[in-house]
């Protein structure tokens, strides 16, 4: 009489107390399925990505001696969705039990929840062991306050995980947040580290996903992969990182170039995300290069907040609202996406470059996402829910539970300031102060209006002339619009008009 134990695709974690010894009595399931590819459009290396980090995990669970039952993506008992294999599973193994770990997503959670509820065995829900918090958390720590802001949430992480502390409400440095100190542009020197993931050939797995006819989009580059397998991998990559890319991350990590797509970016979300590395140890491992001198204070403290504090809030976040956050749309914006984003077939030379790298490596960085791709998304009025789902499929690291808010609450102000104090938008003048596309784009970067204008500055000031009513009294805008006030009536109404052209011809920029 066995206790069955699902493990879902990001729940790769060999630390979980569930494998601290093996029990004969234990079977543990792990399932690719047609639910979880179809329910979004998946980038082709976030499918292989997961499936062989799957598969290699249920290869070292059966050497270590545990009891494991893998359903591939063809193996024609395969019923390709979580409750109709899970009944398959119960009765071919006698299972007396069901226990499966927290879902990071809301419709998991809801799915496994409501299906365990019907069943005629004990079945129960464990934590992943993996978050500084849990889900609650964050809703408990801002009860009754009108508005939620992530550097009160990050301070209090600080504090009570003593993260780059010298005391109780002392911070290393006298300062919460370096910030400010961390917004260079790179000018090519010091150069990108050289990338020192290995390379797999997944090639015949690649095959089989294409032969179970899933559908995808992007890159597969199958025979020459990147992205780590397991821990080991992960643990590497993350050495990696430490001694060659943080030193430098603090300085350019707002920084853009067409001339290096990971710049000093650890590129672990990956592995964070699916639980091959935990956040504890990626932060530790940060504040002792800090400690120890092989990297600056602004660095480590960029990159910790981005772990301990930002990815935690955004999480929070997501488990407090959802799931009416999903259906979010502050400024009711219904343009659906043009067709460039399945191409990257536009001569916006930064939106080209951003979006052909997330077709080609599954991945971009953090600006790319927020401050090229998700700045003109907004500026243009894009459907957010059509933008998350989009998001959600091309990066290789996008699960719901910290994309969802990311993209429409960071990104899209879709949620009206839940999440950030203003929306992230700009002109050319950021872009080109920021980074290089600039001098190789047909568009001129400072003119607002013609047929050579870069479309971001029309559509910027458009914007907020058209959203006045919603964000004029944001303290964090009233310099833009003093500098809106004082443009001559002619330049504004020529800018209304740039707009308009530019937003009827959305697919030809």
């Amino acid at each position: 009489m066995a206790t069955l134990r699902l493990i879902l695709g990001d729940q790769l974690d060999p630390q979980h107390d569930w494998f601290a010894h093996c029990d004969p009595g234990v079977v543990y399931v792990l399932m690719e399925v047609r639910q979880e590819t179809d329910y979004v459009r998946h980038h082709a290396q976030k499918l292989i990505a997961v499936f062989a980090a799957m598969r290699d995990f249920a290869r070292r669970l059966r050497a270590a001696g545990h009891r494991v039952d893998y359903l591939a993506i063809d193996d024609p008992d395969n019923r390709q969705s979580l409750p109709a294999n899970l009944e398959m599973l119960l009765a071919r193994h006698a299972a007396r039990r069901f226990e499966y770990q927290a879902p990071d997503e809301w419709r998991l959670d809801r799915q496994l929840a409501g299906w365990a509820e019907t069943l005629p065995i004990p079945a129960g829900m464990v934590d992943s062991g993996h978050f500084y918090t849990q889900r609650d958390e964050a809703a408990r720590l801002f009860a009754g306050r009108r508005q939620w802001r992530m550097e009160h949430f990050y301070r209090r992480m600080r504090e009570r995980h003593r993260v780059l502390m010298d005391g109780p409400g002392r911070p290393v440095g006298g300062r919460w947040n370096f910030d400010a100190d961390n917004r260079k542009a790179w000018p090519g020197l010091p150069r990108e580290p050289a990338d020192r993931r290995p390379v797999h050939d997944h090639s015949a797995l690649w095959a089989t996903i294409r032969a179970a006819g899933v559908d995808s989009f992007g890159e597969a580059r199958a025979d020459a992969f990147r992205w780590p397998l397991n821990r080991e991998e992960a643990l590497a990559q993350l050495d990696a990182f430490v001694a060659d890319g943080l030193p430098h991350f603090g300085d350019f990590q707002d920084a853009t170039s067409r001339h290096a797509r990971r710049l000093f970016h650890s590129l672990l979300s990956f592995a964070l995300n699916v639980k091959m590395l935990r956040p504890q140890e990626v932060v530790d491992r940060a504040e002792a290069a800090w400690r120890d001198g092989r990297a600056p204070l602004a660095a480590a403290e960029g990159f910790i907040r981005q772990i301990l504090g930002w990815r935690e809030y955004v999480r929070g976040v997501y488990w407090a609202h959802m799931p009416d956050y999903a259906e979010a749309n502050h400024f009711g914006h219904r343009r659906p996406l043009p067709a460039w984003f399945w191409t990257g077939a536009t001569g916006l030379r930064c939106v080209a470059d951003a979006i052909g790298q997330s077709l080609d490596d599954a991945y971009a960085h953090h600006i790319q996402r927020l401050m090229v791709i998700g700045n003109f998304a907004l500026l243009a009025g894009l459907d957010p829910a059509a933008l998350h789902r989009w998001y959600l499929g091309v990066y290789i690291d996008a699960f719901e539970c910290v994309e969802l808010p990311n993209t429409l609450g960071m990104s899209q102000y879709a949620d009206g300031g839940r999440l950030a104090s203003k929306p992230y938008v700009s002109g050319a003048a950021y872009l080109d102060r920021m980074g290089d596309h600039c001098r190789a784009c047909r568009y001129d970067r400072k003119a607002r209006t013609g047929e050579r204008a870069c479309p971001f500055n029309a559509l910027y000031w458009d914007f907020l002339d058209r959203e006045r009513d919603r964000l004029g009294a944001n303290p964090r805008l009233a310099l833009p619009y003093r500098q809106l006030e004082r443009l001559a009536p002619a330049e504004r109404r020529a800018i209304t008009e740039r707009a308009a052209t530019l937003l009827a011809g959305l697919d030809a920029l």
